[in-house]
């Protein structure tokens, strides 16, 4: 019903700047939040950063917080996600989501519908 890809990826140096698109079709997003998260080898998937479809507020990882910023173009139904000050530890495999009721907590990833198929960021020092 819902797809969702990601695109933006790759190989960046430590400090370097990223932007990863998220495109999505199928049916409007007014009322979902939508959702960026990160997984690592041998770690649990990470919460990065969501917005509300019909905008207000922002959430953000504690980790990226003031480094990565969440929007979205209604226009082309298309979520981004714009990474400075980019740190090794931030190489990871990037996943878009959507969460179509958003009753549940938005931190955790099982409380997205919807999936990506994930773009992978590495970052070198």
């Amino acid at each position: 019903q819902v797809q969702l890809v990601e695109s933006g990826g790759g190989l960046v140096q430590a400090g370097g700047s990223l932007r990863l698109s998220c495109a999505a079709s199928g049916r409007t997003f007014s009322s979902y939040f939508m959702g960026w998260f990160r997984q690592a080898p041998g770690k649990v998937r990470e919460f990065v950063a969501a917005l509300k479809w019909s905008g207000g507020s922002t959430y953000y990882g504690d980790s990226v917080k003031g480094r990565f910023t969440i929007s979205r173009d209604n226009a082309k139904n298309t979520v981004y996600l714009q990474m400075n000050s980019l740190k090794p530890e931030d190489t990871a495999t990037y996943y878009c989501a959507a969460d179509s009721n958003p009753t549940g907590n938005l931190y955790n990833a099982n409380a997205y519908d919807y999936w990506g198929q994930g773009t992978q960021v590495t970052v070198s020092s």
